[in-house]
């Protein structure tokens, strides 16, 4: 019987966590971030310390989230009205996550900075500054991209909002690139794709695309860049 019950709490801890990523947007960002930064650590080879503090890091964040949904979800089964008290209770729960997150990014930039940068360079070394004009007619063919894509997919929105893929990140994303192919500067590069993250955000926190469709726009805008730029290499 005391198996039994340990076997059923392992299923419950499941399904809290299934719950959590059926649920809770933050959680499916969390976990898909922790995908890719594992998937990076292998193909970066880091060191066992460097990647038991990257698993360390992705435990604590999606620990923490786990923690706030549950912390949220007792608040709204205790209190069908507004509380201020309430209140507080969610948003230190939120800033709990918010401050793991922080932590979060600041330990992949030191683990990742370095690595990042030198394939960065290269790639750059290998694909030289193009005129002008070609940044112009990658932008249009991305554009065009998006509309092809949409057309054919047929998922809900409109040309302009929502649906699949995200326009506004395959042009930021697109637009990224361009920068940091033109100026051949990794930290122009950086910065701009900082931007088009931050578009990108605002898609998916304005609930006008999901993440899917942003990840999915943001691939389409830098392979055609990547791709035009490799063929008009001068």
């Amino acid at each position: 019987m005391r198996s039994r019950s340990l076997l059923w709490s392992f299923n419950y801890a499941i399904d809290g966590i299934v719950y959590a990523l059926r649920t809770q947007r933050n959680m499916r960002i969390h976990v898909a971030t922790a995908t890719l930064v594992l998937i990076a650590a292998l193909f970066f080879r880091v060191s066992r310390l460097e990647f038991l503090v990257l698993v360390l890091t992705v435990a604590f964040v999606i620990g923490t989230e786990l923690v706030n949904t549950a912390v949220e979800a007792t608040i709204d089964v205790a209190t069908q009205t507004f509380d201020p008290i309430a209140k507080i209770a969610k948003d230190v729960a939120a800033g709990a996550v918010f401050v793991s997150a922080i932590c979060a990014v600041v330990i992949g930039y030191v683990i990742f900075f370095g690595r990042l940068t030198s394939v960065t360079t290269t790639l750059l070394v290998r694909v030289r500054q193009t005129p002008a004009h070609i940044t112009v007619v990658t932008l249009v063919l991305v554009a065009f991209a998006v509309l092809v894509a949409k057309a054919l997919n047929r998922e809900g929105g409109t040309w302009l909002r929502g649906g699949w893929p995200s326009g506004h990140t395959a042009l930021a994303v697109s637009g990224a690139a361009a920068i940091a192919y033109t100026t051949g500067s990794a930290g122009a590069g950086v910065i701009g794709l900082f931007l088009a993250a931050l578009v990108a955000h605002s898609r998916v926190e304005s609930e006008t695309h999901t993440i899917w469709q942003v990840i999915w726009g943001g691939t389409l805008g830098f392979l055609i860049t990547t791709a035009v730029f490799q063929l008009f290499w001068v």
